[in-house]
């Protein structure tokens, strides 16, 4: 016969105490974590509601007022992580704040399968955040780009009038748009859904 097990001795307040401790512990940081992930989609949510952080708004309607003052608005693309070339029609342009300008870009993907991926956007200084605001914007949804292809992509924007009373922002003449192409992590590649922006003369 096989000698018995030994009885496991009953814990000792103080091991009870740790133990309740170090469980607590652990929900805590696997709480944090979850947090932390949930937060990112929120923060974002929260920067494009506010122009927070240099994040340019979305508007539904351009302003009623254009005033006589003009701004130097300069663009900048980039990509991370994709085979596409990403770059601005035009380095600057010139525009009164409250006035509706067209700006256009053009990605062409040199990879050989279509791609989807989605533009980040900020805007400097920062404090010009809540005045530089979109009423059309190919970084609005995913773009789903075919190998080889070129598309052209506008964005349609003002700045909205208040940015001149602002004392943060009424002396800054010349305000940066800046957008960053990264792979697409909400969306598999589906048919281009760029299409209705592709220029007439596109492969």
């Amino acid at each position: 016969m096989s000698p018995p097990a030994p009885s496991k001795r009953p814990l000792t307040p103080e091991q009870k105490r740790n133990a309740r401790v170090a469980a607590i512990c652990a929900a805590s940081f696997f709480g944090m974590i979850g947090a932390a992930y949930a937060s990112v989609p929120l923060y974002r949510a929260f920067c494009q509601l506010t122009g927070f952080d240099g994040t340019t708004k979305r508007a539904e309607a351009a302003p009623g007022q254009v005033l006589d003052r003009e701004l130097t608005i300069r663009f900048d693309a980039n990509v991370r992580n994709l085979p596409w070339t990403f770059t601005a029609e035009q380095t600057s342009q010139a525009a009164k704040i409250g006035e509706t300008k067209l700006a256009l870009f053009k990605v062409t993907n040199n990879g050989s399968s279509p791609i989807t991926g989605r533009a980040v956007f900020n805007v400097v200084p920062e404090q010009a955040g809540p005045y530089f605001q979109k009423l059309d914007c190919f970084c609005f949804s995913d773009q789903t780009i075919g190998a080889g292809e070129t598309v052209e992509m506008p964005v349609l924007y003002f700045v909205d009038p208040k940015y001149a009373s602002d004392f943060e922002t009424k002396g800054k003449g010349e305000v940066t748009l800046s957008y960053t192409f990264f792979p697409s992590t909400d969306a598999p590649p589906t048919p281009a859904t760029a299409q209705a922006h592709k220029p007439a003369n596109a492969g």
